[in-house]
């Protein structure tokens, strides 16, 4: 039987059904009524025994009939599932003529060659020279960490409870004057005016488990200026900050920013504070 034919039938049978459920019910509730005046009108004590029997049964039968009434009830009055078979008309199927013979033409494979070696430069990007930028080239192109960097001990205070993983990181430095709700860098960019304000270096880290020891160091030309080390507890992975507001204000020169994590380190970058650069773009 199919399911359309099965909710006709169903409709149709179950009044049937719930009309003999509830006339049993009935008829049983009435004879437990008679039994039950009997069991109280009765003289005799073995009478009134019988009595109390029937009026058990028919209580019993009566409530259990008027239950399958209501099961038929609810079971019948169900909304149909809908069987209706649906399909999609796709119209204009045929693909166009142009798309076609872009598709079947042969795809073109460009090679590398693997000879070009890649060369790791310092992270500041010099601009184009000109007349007007020579001053920020000359500024850009000092080196500003010509040796290998170590950390001092001044800022390796604590001892890691945690290792390094290797998907341990810090990402890339972003440097801005103003972060949003979010941590995220507002404008960011490398070149900066001298002057008395706040310096956000922006960040996303992973990997990084609480009881990790980190540091970092902020430097003038390479001179280190301020610094801090602490034990890690800001969690495996998310967006993070460091400013840095000197009480002297940001002169002219190269300020970098490296980070430590377990002695290693992890991440840096830096700007250049120059009023004359920025004149000379303006």
């Amino acid at each position: 039987m199919s399911r359309g034919l099965g909710d006709v039938y169903k409709r149709q049978v179950s009044p049937w059904l719930m009309g003999t459920f509830f006339a049993l019910g009935l008829v049983a509730s009435i004879a437990a009524t008679k039994s039950w005046r009997e069991m109280k009108r009765s003289p005799y004590f073995f009478q009134r025994l019988q009595a109390g029997k029937r009026l058990q049964t028919y209580s019993s039968a009566s409530l259990g009939l008027f239950l399958i009434t209501l099961v038929v009830g609810f079971y019948s009055w169900q909304e149909p599932a809908d069987a209706t078979i649906r399909s999609a008309i796709i119209s204009n199927s045929k693909p166009i003529p142009e798309i076609v013979e872009e598709l079947e033409a042969p795809s073109v494979v460009e090679t590398v060659d693997e000879s070009i070696s890649t060369v790791d430069v310092f992270p500041f990007e010099s601009p184009v020279e000109s007349p007007e930028n020579t001053q920020l080239v000359t500024l850009i192109d000092q080196p500003l960490i010509a040796e290998k960097l170590t950390l001092p001990e001044t800022y390796d205070r604590f001892e890691s409870q945690v290792a390094l993983g290797d998907n341990s990181n810090l990402g890339t430095l972003s440097f801005s004057t103003e972060v949003s709700d979010e941590y995220e860098a507002v404008e960011p960019r490398q070149l900066f005016a001298e002057g008395f304000y706040t310096l956000y270096a922006t960040f996303d880290y992973a990997g990084l488990d609480d009881g990790m020891v980190w540091s970092w160091i902020w430097r003038r030309d390479g001179e280190i200026l301020e610094g801090g080390n602490e034990v890690w507890a800001y969690g495996q992975e998310g967006p993070g900050y460091i400013f840095f507001n000197p009480e002297e204000g940001f002169q002219a020169g190269q300020y970098s920013l490296d980070i430590w994590v377990n002695g290693e380190l992890m991440a840096q970058s830096g700007v250049v504070m120059n009023n004359a650069s920025i004149s000379a773009n303006n």
